[in-house]
């Protein structure tokens, strides 16, 4: 549905450290998805990937049918939007700033078929 959260991403500048760490607290396991980017197997819809000059804090994706309109809206509404990235077989995301320069992303999943 569009705009519930599904996705969020945690920065480490060393991310075996991460799971090592959220393995602890929480019994997370992962998977590796290449360049040193793990999903959580076993926890919440996201990833531990390497941290960032631009990619610091926690990343939410929020869930969009058409991320092409929803980044134009995005503009419409005086935020900021990146140019949108195509992960092949998985979907399109584009990382925004809101209009007080709060960052998120928005997620639209490839069609099933």
């Amino acid at each position: 549905m569009s705009g519930e959260i599904n996705w969020v991403e945690l920065p480490a500048a060393d991310t075996a450290k991460a799971r090592t760490f959220y393995g602890g607290l929480f019994g997370w396991t992962t998977t590796e998805f290449g360049d040193d980017y793990h999903t959580i197997d076993n926890g919440p819809a996201g990833g531990i990937a390497p941290r960032e000059a631009k990619f610091t804090h926690p990343r939410v994706y929020f869930a969009t049918d058409d991320v092409d309109a929803s980044a134009k809206r995005v503009h419409e509404l005086g935020g900021t939007a990146d140019d949108i990235a195509e992960v092949p077989g998985v979907g399109r995301l584009v990382h925004c700033q809101d209009d007080q320069g709060t960052p998120f992303s928005m997620f639209e999943p490839a069609p099933r078929g």
